[in-house]
């Protein structure tokens, strides 16, 4: 086991310590010279197949078959048996053994074994063969067959290099399990860990199914600016860029939310947006400063539709991935995704879990009283929901495992939702927790222009003092309201949580391809 130097410089013996350093200093030495002379003979191996007239860079070929549907395709094929059908594959080698004799083939599907002879193969073609080094992709051709100790193989026929590696794979009983390493060099990773190709293969299923649900019951696909002049949509502090020969300041979206609801008021009742949102907050587990989310707007409904479609939404996406259960293990939890999912108010969480109803202390000053009470530390000046807000995030949200709507949220909280029919000083929003998490958000959308107006205004006044995640006056969103916007159930959810949910994955970094990393510095 390595010993850190922390370790080393605490050892009172300083020939221990001598001793220690000078193995440990070589032994990282001794790894790039490895390394480098892995590179050089790969190099190597490369100019002999250019002096035998062999491009190893090919421009193409046939792929007539793939790994793992031959696997599944010749399942019942009995030992020693060998088929008729020729099939050509391509992929990477990941093992070469007995000078190429038998090579481990490993493409998008899967792996499959390839066996090359001299009683199949031409001469020149083994020679050639002897050049062929672990991470290379090569294309064969050859019949199927069953190798006597049950290895489903490819018999070749014919074998061409189509592109030759020239930089070694990670160590292949090992794989690669350096997080860091593996989100920064994410081609690595989907070579060496099939269980990171298989959770990329599920979200790209998920969104399609998303896309499915939506299509089928009538809502057009459409796209929205990622470049804003004002920053909207949501609460969050926006990235800022410059246009050049506009010469003016814009910001990367925070949400498509009032792009979308133009849309709606021009007359497309029913649209979505699957795309990028970009938010200048903290990284963790649960965030990205990029993240995709489905924004969804339905004209003539409200927010109890939007609960019903959520529900049909995740629970169909569950049992997609899940041979039509609804229950799936997250960690050592265990979710039901069964709908209806429970509804409660947020006022009503935070009754339960500490015994004080907020909605009885309208004041905000003595709603932040009582919150520190509680322990929960509330900024100066929070306003009541604020307070409520923060007494929920500490006291409640970790425990909402199973699926729960958090209804009616306050007014003060949520600047685009419409106020609740039954009590003005909430409106008609839920969000939706599973594991302690929001993976969606949505309103009965506010459709007043002159309430509109005034709830921007007051953003204002909470971004002037201070408060950079307040959001911006739009003036030409609240004239579209004047023109009239239909009632609207308005919907966002998080793909990239969903994702992590139904792939038993605890890091937004390991369900996003090319997550946002710190700058690495050389020295």
């Amino acid at each position: 086991m390595p010993v850190s130097r922390i370790t080393i410089w605490c050892l009172k013996n300083k020939t221990q310590k001598d001793e220690i350093m000078s193995k440990q200093q070589p032994a990282a030495e001794q790894h790039a010279t490895d390394s480098n002379a892995l590179i050089e003979a790969k190099i190597e191996n490369m100019k002999q197949l250019q002096l035998k007239g062999v491009n190893p860079f090919a421009y193409r070929f046939d792929v007539t078959a793939y790994a793992g549907d031959l696997q599944k395709k010749y399942e019942a094929l009995q030992n020693g048996e060998t088929t008729e059908e020729v099939v050509s594959v391509a992929g990477r080698v990941m093992s070469n053994r007995n000078s190429g004799m038998f090579i481990d083939l490993k493409d998008t599907t899967g792996k499959i074994q390839i066996f090359s002879h001299k009683e199949h193969v031409a001469p020149e073609l083994l020679e050639q063969m002897a050049y062929y080094d672990i991470g290379d992709i090569i294309g064969v051709t050859g019949k199927i067959r069953r190798t006597p100790r049950g290895e489903l193989t490819i018999n070749t026929e014919k074998v061409e290099m189509l592109t030759k590696s020239v930089r070694p794979l990670p160590e292949k009983y090992h794989g690669l399990h350096d997080v860091e390493l593996k989100y920064r060099k994410r081609y690595l990773d989907l070579i060496m860990n099939d269980e990171s190709r298989e959770t990329f293969r599920k979200r790209s299923r998920i969104i399609s199914f998303i896309r499915q649900v939506l299509s089928g019951e009538g809502f057009m696909e459409v796209e929205t600016p990622m470049l804003h002049s004002i920053a909207g949509g949501a609460n969050a502090k926006p990235f800022l860029t410059h246009h050049n020969a506009l010469d003016m300041q814009l910001y990367l979206r925070i949400a498509p939310e009032l792009h979308l609801k133009r849309l709606v008021v021009g007359g497309f009742d029913r649209v979505f947006e699957i795309n990028r949102c970009f938010r200048n907050e903290g990284i963790s587990v649960k965030h990205n400063p990029e993240f995709t989310s489905v924004e969804i707007y339905q004209a003539y409904a409200d927010y109890n539709d939007m609960m019903a479609l959520t529900e049909r939404i995740i629970e169909g996406a569950v049992k997609l991935l899940h041979g039509g259960e609804t229950k799936i293990k997250f960690g050592e939890k265990e979710i039901d995704f069964k709908a209806p999912w429970a509804r409660k108010t947020m006022t009503q969480l935070v009754t339960e879990k500490t015994g004080v109803d907020f909605g009885v202390i309208p004041d905000a000053k003595a709603a932040a009283a009582k919150a520190k009470e509680l322990g929960v530390h509330v900024k100066d000046g929070s306003n009541w929901g604020e307070v409520l807000e923060a007494v929920f995030g500490e006291k409640v949200e970790a425990d909402l495992v199973q699926p729960t709507h958090v209804i009616d949220m306050p007014k003060d909280i949520s600047p685009l939702a419409k106020v609740h029919r039954d009590n003005d000083t909430l409106t008609e929003r839920f969000e939706t927790y599973v594991n302690g998490w929001e993976v969606a958000n949505a309103f009965s959308e506010l459709s007043d222009p002159f309430d509109q107006l005034a709830r921007f205004k007051k953003q204002v006044e909470a971004r002037e003092a201070g408060n950079e995640e307040a959001q911006m006056l739009d003036e030409d969103f609240v004239e579209a309201l004047e023109y009239g916007l239909p009632p609207t159930g308005g919907l966002g959810i998080g793909i990239d949580r969903l994702v992590m949910l139904l792939t038993d994955s605890h890091s937004i970094r390991d369900v996003i391809a090319f997550p946002t990393m710190r700058h690495t510095h050389k020295a």
